[in-house]
């Protein structure tokens, strides 16, 4: 079990003396922050003793924070087999892409139709290319969730927001274990350009953006790198 970055606050002697609920999250944000920068891979087996060893916890508050990383997607647990990093499949990525077409058409759709566009769009579209910028990859995915969460934000329907966060785990996940290549830039001119289609026609635009990315994230993982890598690399949009 990898032990959490020595600047985590997840540290085994932090997390043994704080009470119960709050050491869960300290071992759940250690535990999430492995798998979505990857050095906890899809599949990896998470068990509560070794979590608790590392961690300076309990047993019940390593299960704790197993159940809250499973209420993310993060992690499942199966029968027989215990609980292990997610693997986002090739019918889950729909399924989610899926979701989060119907949820972002929709509030895009009423923030257009308020005549509204808050500032934060801007805003998150001007982080994401300072992320581009800095070469930061963690701090592009970031952005990038930003970008679409302002979108979202713009409706002001606190129930549509809600259920859009929940995909946001997911979606680190995904892009996590598929680390596209992007010239300078890139990135942030095609969010700029979806931005200014969605709202002006938000049932195609966000439909054609998300298939698109579906489409390009499915063939990238059936195509071998030139390296021999056969995870393969999205050269396009997530």
């Amino acid at each position: 079990m990898p032990r959490p970055p020595r600047d985590s606050p997840a540290s085994a002697a932090t997390a043994a003396h704080v009470p119960g609920p709050r050491a869960a999250d300290l071992v759940a944000d250690a535990v999430r922050a492995g798998i979505l920068s990857g050095e906890l891979a899809p599949g990896t087996p998470l068990r509560e003793e070794e979590l608790s060893a590392t961690h300076g916890v309990s047993r019940h508050t390593a299960r704790t924070a197993l159940t809250r990383l499973a209420a993310e997607r993060l992690v499942t647990a199966e029968p027989y087999r215990g609980v292990r990093v997610s693997l986002l499949d090739d019918d889950a990525l729909v399924a989610l892409q899926q979701l989060r077409c119907a949820l972002e058409t929709e509030a895009v759709r009423i923030a257009r139709d308020r005549g509204i566009r808050p500032a934060e769009i801007d805003a998150a579209l001007d982080a994401l290319a300072a992320a581009e910028a800095s070469g930061d990859w963690p701090a592009t995915l970031d952005a990038h969730a930003r970008v679409h969460l302002a979108l979202v934000d713009a409706a002001g329907s606190p129930r549509i927001a809600e259920e859009y966060r929940r995909l946001d785990s997911e979606m680190h996940l995904l892009l996590t274990h598929v680390r596209p290549a992007y010239a300078p830039g890139a990135l942030t001119e095609e969010h700029r350009e979806y931005v200014e289609e969605a709202w002006a026609d938000p049932q195609r635009a966000v439909r054609a953006h998300l298939e698109h990315s579906t489409r390009a994230i499915l063939e990238s993982r059936r195509a071998p790198s030139p390296h021999g890598d056969t995870s393969g690399h999205d050269p396009q949009r997530p």
